[in-house]
């Protein structure tokens, strides 16, 4: 059967599954799922339970109760659960969970991903409860069928799994968001973007003509993590340390990215640009261009996920101005952009097997993954037709943040999305290319005091040397020779024992 096929054929099957878990009430068994969810088990009635659910929320809902009573009716009824909604402010949710996880706190469910609360940290401390393919085949079997393999084998830690995706967007294409005014203004073709520095024409008409406006916004961190494959494929492995692979070396080998003559050749675009001024100047100080896209003064910056619909999305973002993508990479996936939304169970959970059928539940019974996500019809939304809804000013309920929730391939449309985008973002998922180390996630423990003095070292020359404030002809090598005094080798030399030995498991 063909990629295509499966995955088909995989979402009809959630899509189907879901509307038997919606019809069926009862039939709950001991140790299994409903009836609706297709276990095996010996009919017997579930014992009621309460579960804990953390994830981060980065705006108050002041009418969460109401949505959770909700939630409640459905879950009582399907698995004889009682769930406890506890979101935490987005800015302390990694704090806040890592200090539960320490202290050994009872939970039951958590949200957590590659950037935040750290999915494979946590998951080698002991922190979450191995997801084994019993297990999954008996709690989970609407999730175990419908999401790819690409997706399992991304979720995968030191060949174990300990998570279960919130279904989206799994691909980064990267490219420029640029506003439409400018790119019509100017004639810009798309399809002759090729590269990074074409855009260069056009940042400096921008700069000639548009006073005011920023050419290429830039913050302090710099593009080139964002830019990395426009930049002959390099795929990073550690953000922190600066190393990663070339995609098509098959030999894998871990390179110091910032002795490779990609790296270089970024630094003096971008210095030749910053000297021009197309680049704004306090980039090397800045850490949120949001205040200047939002009052227009933006007319371009760069992205690592140009899924489809990005355009939409963003308009809000430049200040109500139309945006249009160029994207100058194809579509690809690698562990980090799949692992990028999860919910795992925690190890201290008196029911993970109840946990597991919420979560199979939630991933696949639209009414219940649409409740949580936009609340109650009439009360916190309106339908502006059968799939698509708008949230009612001031409802109390609106978090737009399905994606930290399930599969958003389940979930009502917003009103402005549009379902072919919806469809585009599968055709993406299902044709793009799969990074050669899908599924391999370095374990930092051992260099840890190392990966803290590159760190130290990054602080001190990324800033002005990755936005192009200084000249690389006059740094870059200082800056190459203190990552060597820092043990930059060290690190190197114990990713590639990882991922040799990585290699070998997995018959590379």
């Amino acid at each position: 059967m063909s990629n295509r096929n499966k995955w088909t054929s995989g979402l009809t099957l959630l899509l189907s599954s879901a509307l038997v878990l919606s019809a069926c009430g009862g039939g709950k068994q001991e140790g299994g799922a409903s009836s609706g969810s297709g276990s095996d088990s010996s009919d017997q009635e579930l014992k009621p339970v309460e579960l804990s659910w953390y994830y981060p929320q980065w705006s108050t809902q002041p009418d969460l109760k109401s949505v959770e009573d909700a939630v409640n009716k459905i879950t009582q009824e399907k698995i004889n659960a009682t769930i406890r909604m506890k979101p935490i402010d987005g800015g302390s949710y990694g704090q806040k969970l890592n200090t539960m996880v320490a202290s050994n706190e009872k939970f039951d469910i958590a949200w957590t991903s590659f950037w935040m609360f750290d999915y494979a940290q946590n998951a080698r401390k002991g922190a979450f409860t191995e997801l084994d393919d019993s297990m999954l085949d008996k709690y989970a079997p609407n999730l175990r069928k419908a999401l790819p393999d690409v997706v399992w084998q991304a979720l995968k830690v030191d060949g174990k799994t300990y998570g279960i995706l919130n279904y989206q967007t799994i691909t980064n294409r990267e490219g420029f968001l640029i506003q439409k005014k400018y790119v019509d203004k100017y004639g810009i073709d798309p399809e002759a973007i090729k590269e990074v520095k074409d855009m260069e024409p056009f940042f400096e008409k921008i700069k000639a003509d548009e006073p005011g406006t920023i050419p290429f916004s830039m913050t302090r961190g710099g593009k080139f993590e964002v830019m990395k494959t426009s930049f002959n494929n390099l795929e990073f492995i550690s953000n922190q340390a600066l190393i990663g692979i070339y995609r098509d070396d098959a030999d894998l080998r871990v390179v110091d990215i910032a002795t490779t003559p990609e790296y270089k050749e970024y630094l003096e675009l971008m210095h030749s640009w910053y000297k021009k001024g197309l680049i704004n100047q306090d980039a090397p100080m800045l850490k949120s261009d949001k205040e200047n896209l939002k009052v227009g003064k933006v007319a371009s910056f760069f992205h690592n996920v140009l899924k489809p619909g990005r355009e939409q999305e963003e308009k809000t973002s430049f200040g109500g101005n139309d945006v249009v993508a160029i994207p100058i990479t194809e579509p690809f996936v690698g562990t980090n952009t799949i692992i990028q939304s999860m919910q795992a169970i925690s190890k201290t959970s008196a029911n993970p097997e109840r946990a597991l059928m919420f979560l199979d539940l939630l991933n696949s019974d639209p009414e219940l993954l649409n409740l949580v996500a936009f609340g109650i019809e009439g009360k916190h939304y309106t339908k502006v037709n059968e799939n698509t809804v708008k949230p009612i000013p001031d409802g109390g309920y609106d978090p737009n943040q399905t994606w930290v929730f399930g599969n958003g391939f389940i979930a009502y449309l917003r009103e402005g999305q549009e379902q072919a985008i919806r469809d585009q973002t599968l055709k993406e998922n299902e044709a793009a290319q799969p990074s050669p180390i899908l599924g391999f996630t370095f374990d930092p423990q051992s260099v840890l005091t190392e990966i803290a003095n590159i760190q130290a070292v990054a602080d001190q020359f990324g800033p002005p040397l990755n936005t192009g404030a200084v000249d690389p002809n006059e740094k870059l090598e200082e800056f190459i020779s203190k990552r060597k005094t820092a043990g930059i080798d060290k690190v190197i030399e114990e990713v590639q024992k990882q991922l040799d030995e990585w290699k070998k498991q997995n018959k590379q």
